[in-house]
């Protein structure tokens, strides 16, 4: 293969990752709505840019369950349920029991607390942690959800398993879609979000199993109740 054609291979995964990782913002942003339709074409002008990349990009974001792929016509934003809500939370959650159980075991990178590398990483979380709980504070729901995911998959890279990570990442990104139009009609969200995450840090570092399962719980237990009653209207 030429270089030429390594560049060009290069150049065009990397706009496929920027068209999805802005199309997934739009999405989160709640200026794509959901059933909200648009094709291909629409979405290259928008951009400026060639109708590959951006048919590989919203591939993409069917594929991690943000779109839906309507034969011969185009694409459209999923529709969440509140009950598809409910299994996801009961999924991630499922997925961070079996990172803790890990934990407990011992056979994860977070056994040794103490090591100069985990020590760093830990510190790292944390930051997230803090502004994202700053932005729940303050009800800034757009700087939260950057944070939180950040927050969390650096959280999940911690115990060494990077397939669960990946796939701890994509259920927040799906749970963040399907509560983000419920929590949009709400004008002021201070004191409405959770904002525990250096609680959960902290109690990981110390390696208390109990505590950061139980905060989690209390994470999973208030999202459902503010979903389920912001739908309620």
């Amino acid at each position: 293969m030429s270089g030429s054609s390594r560049n060009g291979s290069v150049t065009r995964s990397t706009l496929r990752q920027q068209i999805a990782d802005a199309l997934r913002d739009e999405v989160l942003a709640g200026r794509l709505q959901p059933g909200q339709e648009f094709t291909v074409k629409e979405i290259a002008e928008q951009y400026g840019v060639s109708a590959t990349p951006v048919r590989e990009a919203l591939v993409d974001l069917s594929a991690q369950g943000l779109l839906d792929a309507d034969q011969h016509r185009g694409f459209h934003v999923h529709e969440y349920s509140v009950e598809d809500y409910r299994g996801i939370v009961e999924a991630r959650s499922l997925v961070t029991d079996g990172m803790f159980h890990s934990l407990e075991d011992g056979h994860q990178r977070f056994r040794r607390a103490d090591e100069p590398r985990t020590v760093a990483a830990l510190a790292g979380v944390r930051r997230r942690g803090e502004e994202a709980q700053r932005a729940s504070l303050a009800g800034d729901l757009t700087v939260l959800i950057g944070y939180d995911l950040r927050y969390w998959n650096e959280l999940g890279t911690l115990f060494g398993n990077p397939y669960l990570a990946d796939f701890l990442h994509r259920l927040r990104v799906q749970s963040w879609v399907c509560a983000v139009q419920h929590l949009r009609r709400l004008t002021d969200l201070r004191g409405a979000l959770w904002s525990g995450h250096t609680d959960l840090v902290d109690a990981l570092a110390q390696r208390d199993t109990k505590t950061a399962r139980s905060i989690v719980a209390q994470y999973n237990a208030h999202s459902l109740e503010l979903v389920e009653r912001l739908a309620r209207g």
